[in-house]
Order: C-alpha cells, then structure tokens, then sequence
C-alpha cells in the first residue's frame, strides 16, 4: 500500500495572489502533485473555465452539495460560496498522491480541524498598500467591494498563527520557489518515514 499523500493548504486574504502563484507552480514540469479545483458559485473572470480555475455551480446546487456531506470544507465570501469537493480529495490522498488545494482563509481553517495532519501555508502580501491595489487593478470589484475584501483582508491576516508557514508574495517566483521548499522539507519529515524503517528492523530480528 503506498503512503498516504500530503494535503497541502495554500490560502490568504483575497487579491494576495494565490491564484498566479498556484498557476506558477503548476506550471513546472517537475511540479508532482495535483490539484484540487475548488467549486464556487460566483461568476468566472475572464480567461476562467469551468473544471480549470473553478467548478462553476448556482447557489441551489453548491447547497445540495454541502445538505449530502460532499464538501471537504467551505464558506461564503462576499456573497458567494467557496468550498471544496471531498470525494476526490479523500481518493488522490488515500492512493498516495498529494493534494495541492488554493482556497479562502475561512475554508482553510476548516480543512485544519478534519485535516490536522496537513501542511498550512499562508500567503502574505508584503503590506496592505499593495494588497489594496492588487485588489483594485482586477477591475472587477466596486470601491464598496474592495473596502469590504480590505477589512475581511485585515481580520484574516491576525489568523496567520494558525498555520504551519507564512511566505511573502512579493516576487511570484520567489514565493513558489519557497513554496516547493516546505513541501519537499514536509516529505523528509521523520513521522511520515520512520514506519519504513521500523519494518526494516523488525526484518532483522
């Protein structure tokens, strides 16, 4: 039986990055783990597809989802859902195989109480300076919008401590350059290989 895979938990307050650091680090060819697409109910940006950035759903059909137990995690922000799909979660980390997930802070913590055993990691902006207007050069909100996304940004930076790691996107490729670095530090971990070596001296007794 392989080892189970790593779950590995990339979240941040909104208009941090996580979404271009995600698509940065999936798009190395070295890149060994997979990703969990998130399913959401607001309406995609442009250059979004549905299965790719997101599973795009109405609001009836993401609550039908959360009413049959089918969510690993989610919540509503901004008025609208986040969550993501348990069964192909459980199945990928069951055959050994790890688990990227990119979502909201709320879920993450979410993720945390059912997964302990996961790999958090908060992506930080390097001030709010910068995170308001990253959040206003999408052009996709109101001034209404963005204040609202720049308090619920400053509640959620005080949940940092609840992570295991904490990296500043300031340069895209230094953030994924760090971000591969604890995944590969988190495999060497003794926990997760001493059981091979444990049988390995039962073997010669």
């Amino acid at each position: 039986m392989a080892d189970r895979g790593l779950l590995i938990v990339l979240s941040g307050p909104s208009g941090v990055g996580k979404g271009t650091v995600r698509e940065a680090i999936f798009k190395d060819p070295e890149t060994r783990f997979e990703y969990s697409i998130s399913m959401t109910t607001r309406r995609p940006r442009d250059g979004e597809k549905d299965g790719i950035d997101y599973y795009f759903r109405s609001r009836a059909e993401f609550e039908e989802a959360i009413r049959e137990g089918k969510m690993l995690e989610y919540a509503e922000y901004v008025g609208n859902y986040y969550g993501t799909p348990l069964e192909y979660v459980e199945e990928k980390l069951a055959s050994g195989i790890d688990i990227f997930l990119e979502i909201e802070v709320q879920g993450a913590l979410q993720v945390k109480e059912k997964m302990p055993e996961g790999v958090f990691v908060f992506l930080t902006p390097p001030d709010l300076a910068e995170l308001k207007n990253r959040i206003i050069g999408r052009g996709t909100e109101s001034l209404d919008i963005v204040d609202e996304r720049m308090e619920t940004a400053r509640k959620e930076i005080e949940l940092m401590s609840s992570y295991d790691y904490a990296v500043v996107n300031d340069l895209v490729p230094e953030a994924v350059r760090k971000i591969k670095a604890i995944i590969e530090t988190e495999h060497l971990k003794t926990k997760r290989v001493i059981h091979h070596y444990k049988k390995m001296l039962e073997g010669l007794k």
